[in-house]
């Protein structure tokens, strides 16, 4: 190794005299090959003496050079770690993604730091990894577009945390081909994968059940058994809020339309009133607010509950007393409370409206 040592410090000094481009690409390449010849032998001190040869190069090639490295050097395990992160954090995509997709010596606190600072491209190279933690997944799911959200989906080497699967399933409600993504996923939680297909139209169903293995399928036909079942026992009764309407507007205008009078709608089971008050509070059509109250989902209610700034013990209340017979356990209780205090009120009021547009053309159509 001295004699390889002095063979690369004599290399160096005749690039750097030389000031020649090409000299310096010529030198990268010897380096390179010279490293790659040993790579599965060499200690860490010997490592290090390539990084620092490696790394002085790099800033005197252009980017074809830098691509042919990088790409070169992403699938070695002891590759020079500055070099990884020098090369990994580069603005141009062609020499960052081969490490990004590839380099196992980047950590998790790497890609973070890439993640969050660099662009769409970057975002899609790291989505694309054999293995990527919850807290790197949850950073592509807020700053990454359809496409990297779509690649993280498909990656079954994608670890996601409750609020990153939760993103998912609410991004696959106007999007279809992420449905399926996500359905065909096998660590999905159970009550997230259940409002998944809730959700998804009937042609979505039927094309996850021909596209998922058989443990899958027979996950999707018991959820589809239970879904159809709990959709069978909605409220469906008509309703007349006409007299409700009159109650709860001179209410309003007196005042005396608060979280409290809500509260006691929903222990008393004052359906009308409850539905009238809420939709008057969050702006909303009633029909609108009637659906989400006799869905068997909880979800869907944490919308207009947030839009109304609704604490989250006046919530619980009308979610645990809008049906007579309405149980739930203390884990559905805690997940519910959880997302309720992750949603923000300008995601609460986009989703809101896009249920209102929905309702709306639907009208129109019929």
């Amino acid at each position: 190794m001295a004699k390889a040592q002095h063979s690369l410090i004599s290399e160096l000094e005749r690039a750097t005299h030389s000031g020649s481009h090409d000299k310096c690409v010529d030198t990268l390449k010897r380096v390179t090959d010279l490293f790659l010849a040993g790579a599965d032998r060499f200690s860490e001190d010997q490592v290090r003496l390539f990084e620092d040869v490696l790394g002085f190069l790099i800033q005197r090639i252009e980017t074809r050079a830098r691509a042919e490295l990088s790409t070169r050097l992403a699938l070695v395990g002891n590759a020079p770690i500055g070099v990884v992160r020098r090369l990994a954090q580069d603005d141009e995509i062609i020499v960052a993604e081969p490490m990004l997709a590839h380099s196992t010596r980047l950590s998790g606190d790497d890609l973070i730091h890439i993640a969050g600072t660099k662009g769409q491209g970057h975002l899609l190279a790291i989505s694309g990894r054999q293995h990527l933690d919850a807290a790197v997944t949850d950073l592509l799911l807020d700053r990454g577009n359809r496409e990297v959200i779509h690649k993280l989906a498909q990656n079954s080497g994608a670890h996601f945390s409750e609020a990153g699967f939760t993103t998912l399933v609410v991004k696959a409600e106007t999007d279809e081909h992420l449905t399926e993504k996500v359905g065909l996923r096998l660590d999905v939680p159970s009550h997230l994968f259940e409002r998944l297909l809730l959700q998804a139209t009937k042609a979505v169903r039927s094309r996850l059940l021909s596209l998922a293995p058989p443990e899958t399928q027979r996950e999707i036909q018991r959820v589809l058994a239970l879904v159809s079942k709990e959709v069978g026992w909605e409220m469906t009764a008509p309703r007349d809020f006409e007299r409700a309407q009159d109650v709860i507007l001179e209410m309003h205008e007196r005042g005396a339309l608060d979280e409290a009078a809500v509260a006691d709608f929903a222990k008393k089971h004052k359906h009308e009133e409850l539905v009238t008050a809420l939709s008057l509070l969050c702006s909303a059509p009633i029909n609108v607010i009637d659906s989400l109250m006799c869905s068997p989902r909880h979800e869907g209610l944490l919308i207009p509950c947030r839009v109304a700034k609704f604490n989250w013990l006046t919530v619980s209340t009308i979610l645990q007393n809008r049906f007579v017979n309405q149980s739930w356990t203390d884990r559905e209780r805690e997940s519910l409370s959880e997302e309720y205090a992750r949603l923000s009120q300008a995601t609460a009021q986009r989703v809101l409206g896009f249920w209102q547009a929905r309702e709306a053309n639907s009208r129109q159509r019929h």
